[in-house]
């Protein structure tokens, strides 16, 4: 019977940590967590469980889910973020290839939970991700943060399981502020890495898209008050990404 790992990366994430591990231990053949030496107590909970503990710099989202990938045993991945787990339909699908796997990697769908409420619209679901995977097929690509395993051959066949990726995201609106600053920095600064360029229409314009799709064209309103936060925070997040990276063309311009 073909063997799985489970490769989560993790920093901090003593909150949701344990949720992950328990719904993987029943799943895959080992476990295997790379943490960016977390300050909490995601490492007395990690050694609770039969894992292969990891203390790694963080190197980056694709880089270090690269390297995360690396220290598995077996090829074949079931790969998790630290606040993400297996729905009780997903881990039963997953056993199942075990004894039937057929394809370079499967896709399943991701159910999101902001601020203790399941969001099922705002263009949060279904939010499809590769998340099982033959490594020698995938990888972890994309442009940070906005990370994805990628097939390497365009010609590879893929799947759809049933049963949901659970991801517990920001719980606060203050936690949805704050990562949103943050995410928006590193995106860009990764797009002015890569040439990419920002015009004034791009800030007008870009954003006022994002809302327009979230809260109009994938039925956020259907998800009431969050909804209407997701949309404005999706506004938010572009309209920061692209003022950021037009600041860093004109200070490099100096």
């Amino acid at each position: 019977m073909l063997k799985l790992s489970g490769v989560i990366i993790t920093f901090n994430e003593e909150r949701n940590i344990e949720h992950c591990l328990q719904s993987l231990a029943n799943v895959v053949d080992e476990i295997v967590v790379v943490d960016s030496f977390s300050t909490d107590r995601t490492k007395a909970i990690c050694e609770q469980f039969n894992v292969k503990f990891i203390e790694q710099k963080f190197l980056g989202y694709i880089e270090q889910k690269n390297f995360a990938l690396s220290q598995a045993n077996y090829d074949h991945i079931v790969s998790l973020d630290g606040d993400e787990a297996l729905s009780k339909t997903l881990q039963k699908s997953i056993i199942d290839l075990k004894s039937n796997w057929k394809l370079d990697g499967y896709y399943a769908n991701r159910f999101n939970n902001f601020c203790g409420q399941w969001i099922k619209h705002s263009d949060w679901y279904p939010n499809k991700k590769l998340r099982v995977f033959d490594r020698r097929c995938a990888e972890w690509k994309g442009i940070n943060p906005h990370d994805n395993v990628q097939l390497h051959d365009s010609n590879s066949k893929s799947g759809h399981l049933k049963g949901d990726i659970l991801h517990k995201t920001y719980q606060t609106y203050s936690e949805f502020n704050q990562k949103t600053e943050y995410f928006s920095t590193i995106a860009a600064q990764a797009y002015f890495d890569s040439g990419k360029k920002a015009s004034v229409l791009n800030v007008i314009w870009n954003p006022t898209w994002a809302f327009f799709k979230s809260y109009v064209l994938k039925l956020g309103f259907l998800d009431g008050f969050n909804g209407f936060v997701i949309g404005v925070q999706t506004a938010n997040i572009t309209f920061l990404k692209y003022a950021k990276l037009r600041e860093l063309q004109q200070t490099n311009r100096k």
